[in-house]
């Protein structure tokens, strides 16, 4: 069974994404197709990016990084619950994003967004630019939930049936390319020793 990683983006203390995410993580577990397993960004705690070396080249020398990059490496597959910051997404996500390469290679990601009347759509554009970057395929339609606030109570978030109709069917759109992309993913470490012409080979991992 393939393993999903749910990825809470926001870091803010009186963040709203931590119940939302509780409810996506439920969902993924309800669904069958998946292990699931979260991270809090939060909780990683990872500070602004300070490896020496590109993250291309695995050659890390922080214990947060080797930490960060054994819960990435597990993961086939992510879900990634972010709210949406001007037009974009968090800057905890995008550090986070930046820690690591091979780790993320060929693993589908989903999205559940937040906000206001963008519903956070737009964060969510920017992302998917990004990550297809780092050789991951972002699933092309996405969970999202404007006006958030008004759907909390008492602190906690609580969904409309549309919205848990539209994550199973992104969860089962996250699973086929999980399935479709498990081969490219089997080549990952192979492709780590890879060097271009002329570069000098990288330390065993």
């Amino acid at each position: 069974m393939p393993r999903l990683l749910v990825i809470i983006a926001s870091t803010r203390p009186e963040r709203v994404g931590l119940t939302i995410a509780r409810w996506a993580a439920d969902a993924a577990r309800a669904h069958g197709g998946f292990e699931v397993e979260v991270a809090d960004l939060a909780e990683v705690n990872l500070p602004f990016f300070d490896e020496p070396a590109q993250p291309r080249t695995g050659q890390y020398t922080k214990p947060h990084t080797f930490a960060w990059s054994k819960t990435v490496d597990a993961a086939d597959a992510i879900l990634v619950v972010t709210p949406e910051y001007n037009y974009g997404p968090p800057p905890s996500l995008l550090n986070a994003l930046d820690f690591l390469y091979w780790e993320w290679a060929y693993k589908p990601v989903g999205f559940v967004s937040y906000g206001g009347p963008g519903a956070g759509f737009r964060g969510v554009q920017v992302l998917k630019g990004i990550v297809t970057t780092m050789r991951m395929m972002p699933v092309p339609d996405s969970v999202g939930i404007p006006f958030i606030f008004k759907q909390i109570e008492d602190g906690e978030f609580v969904p409309q049936p549309p919205q848990g109709a539209m994550l199973s069917a992104h969860l089962d759109e996250v699973l086929r390319w999980s399935d479709a992309l498990a081969p490219l993913r089997a080549q990952v470490p192979e492709l780590r020793t890879q060097r271009p012409p002329g570069a000098p080979p990288l330390p065993p991992r």
